[in-house]
């Protein structure tokens, strides 16, 4: 379980909060307008940003001082892979993530292989990853987490740069997952089957429940010029 108490930041001004929330539910999906606050909630789950009051805990670990622990058992997805690849090929990337990770190289290259098979990429797996298609590289990036085996997902914008089959196949593969999952999204059919969908406005939650009612609201509140 996730669970922000009173978390707020506020440099340079109020991004976000205070807010409290428990994020139990397997699928969640977090809905705003740009600049909304949306983001900066996520980042806050494993320490991309730290909250300049409150706490955020994951399980038992405080993220602001435990932020090392927390990204074990959390990945977090960018909305553009591009940020994500680092290394020359489509396996080193995807192995680059186990370094922290006490294995052996027998049991390295066991779990690299079963992440790029598992996501159509084995035919790559020597190619450089900037070769890739947008869509392609997205699952790359999904593969790079994924290896790591964490208990929680984080996706922010995932579908953003991708046309409409490589966004059907990312949504394919998140409801495929075991882990739990939070998405952060402008693409509400990505997220029109999860359990729950958290509306955020102006750095506080205004709305918060079923996809169906969540995402009404942040259509209605809508305005057209």
């Amino acid at each position: 379980m996730i669970v922000f108490d009173h978390a707020q930041v506020d440099v340079p001004h109020t991004i976000l909060g205070p807010i409290s929330l428990e994020l139990a539910e397997a699928r969640i999906g977090i809905i705003g307008a740009n600049g909304s606050g949306k983001s900066t909630c996520a980042r806050l789950i494993n320490g991309l940003v730290s909250p300049t009051s409150g706490t955020v805990r994951v399980g038992d670990l405080d993220v602001a001082s435990h932020t090392k622990q927390v990204r074990r058992r959390v990945g977090f997805v960018f909305s553009d892979a591009d940020n994500q690849i680092i290394m020359p090929t489509v396996r080193d990337d995807v192995a680059f993530s186990l370094r922290r990770f006490k294995l052996s190289r027998e049991e390295k290259s066991a779990r690299v292989s079963e992440a790029l098979n598992r996501f159509g990429l084995d035919t790559h797996a020597d190619d450089s990853p900037h070769t890739l298609s947008g869509g392609q590289k997205q699952l790359l990036a999904l593969a790079s987490v994924l290896v790591m085996r964490p208990e929680i997902i984080v996706a922010d914008e995932p579908t953003t740069l991708l046309d409409a089959r490589n966004r059907l196949r990312i949504k394919r593969e998140f409801s495929r997952l075991e882990q739990q999952l939070i998405v952060v999204t402008h693409d509400l059919d990505l997220i029109s089957d999860f359990d729950r969908v958290i509306y955020i406005d102006k750095g506080r939650v205004v709305a918060d429940g079923l996809p169906d009612e969540v995402i009404s609201t942040y259509l209605e509140s809508m305005t057209w010029e």
